[in-house]
């Protein structure tokens, strides 16, 4: 995939009118003279350009945590201009590559690091530190033309999403009786994604069970691009991306049919995350960052931006939800420890608690 990397906005700095002058003067050949003892502006100036950050911070990874990190980057240029920032969209898996290869500062995730890639990280001697940095709900979508699936069952789901559903479940009406007979038509992400690792271990009750035949991508862009295209069509992907395209697709809600959430059909929003009743999809997102990469001072800043709760305000404005102060309280004290590891052991968040587990 390839990286956007984020422009930067230029600040110019004044020059003083003696400071012109003198500049002007050795353009023309002239004899410059030292600065008077005392000289306040020239020493300010020396003095803020060293203690300006320079460098680079590689990023890649998850889709569904890009408009996250890709805000904090923006944020965090405008007062650090020297520092370049490249946020890649290779998917959670396809960014965890590239880490554990030492290729990135930080990946992106929208689900905890797999034992395969515990593995791959070991084999290329890279070190983590695992960082949630929000909550994300999945979304399932629908064209808003189809005025029948307006809630869907978690069985109905699994019914739909199945590995037995390839090849069979191809049309409504086989979906629900008094579903209309219409095509039906599938769109999600794809096998490098954290969002369908999540979504199949929530739905199909394994992560990367799922049937085969669905347009598939990493580009969250592709699947609203088919399902607004497609009266039947159906298809899952970040909170973000659906309020991003709410004009265009419609939320199905979802009822879980677990009789201890007993909340019935639930659209998702940043509402029913918060309140924990958009079930089971609702889930957290995560940061991972190399401890090497905090010795770079351009790394180490923009971590600690990216983690100030005051900037929590970034994470709703892209439409996901911001932690609680105490899970923010954790997350910074698992990097100011440099705590290296996963929480989660290569297993799943489905139905974890981060206050539990952190």
């Amino acid at each position: 995939m390839k990286q956007k990397a984020i422009r930067f906005r230029a600040w110019s700095l004044g020059l003083s009118s003696l400071a012109l002058i003198t500049m002007l003067g050795a353009c023309a050949g002239e004899q410059t003279t030292a600065p008077e003892e005392g000289a306040e502006t020239t020493e300010e100036t020396t003095e803020e350009s060293a203690s300006r950050l320079e460098g680079s911070v590689a990023i890649d990874g998850s889709s569904t945590v890009f408009p996250i990190t890709e805000a904090m980057a923006e944020e965090f240029q405008k007062a650090n201009p020297d520092v370049r920032i490249t946020v890649g969209v290779s998917g959670t898996g396809g960014g965890f590559k590239k880490f554990c290869a030492g290729e990135t500062d930080i990946t992106n995730a929208s689900r905890p690091i797999k034992g395969s890639e515990i593995e791959l990280c070991e084999e290329g001697g890279v070190e983590y530190i695992e960082v949630p940095v929000a909550y994300d709900a999945i979304s399932v979508v629908a064209n808003p033309e189809n005025d029948w699936a307006m809630c869907l069952t978690t069985a109905e789901l699994n019914k739909v999403w199945a590995p037995e559903g390839e090849g069979t479940i191809d049309n409504w009406s086989q979906v629900r009786d008094g579903f209309p007979d219409q095509p039906l038509t599938l769109y999600g992400p794809g096998t490098d994604s954290g969002t369908f690792d999540y979504f199949t271990d929530a739905i199909n009750g394994d992560e990367g069970l799922s049937r085969g035949d669905y347009t598939a991508s990493e580009d969250d862009n592709v699947v609203v691009q088919g399902v607004a295209q497609d009266t039947g069509a159906l298809g899952y992907f970040g909170l973000a991306y659906f309020e991003e395209n709410a004009d265009r697709l419609r939320a199905v809600e979802i009822d879980d049919e677990d009789p201890a959430n007993g909340e019935g059909c639930v659209a998702p929003s940043v509402a029913t995350v918060d309140d924990t009743t958009y079930q089971p999809l609702a889930r957290p997102v995560f940061i991972y960052v190399n401890p090497a990469a905090l010795e770079k001072p351009e790394v180490a800043a923009f971590v600690d931006f990216y983690m100030s709760e005051d900037n929590g305000s970034l994470v709703s404005e892209v439409g996901y939800v911001a932690m609680s102060s105490e899970i923010y309280e954790k997350a910074m004290g698992r990097l100011d420890a440099k705590t290296t590891g996963s929480a989660f052991g290569g297993g799943s968040t489905v139905g974890v608690k981060l206050v539990d587990v952190l």
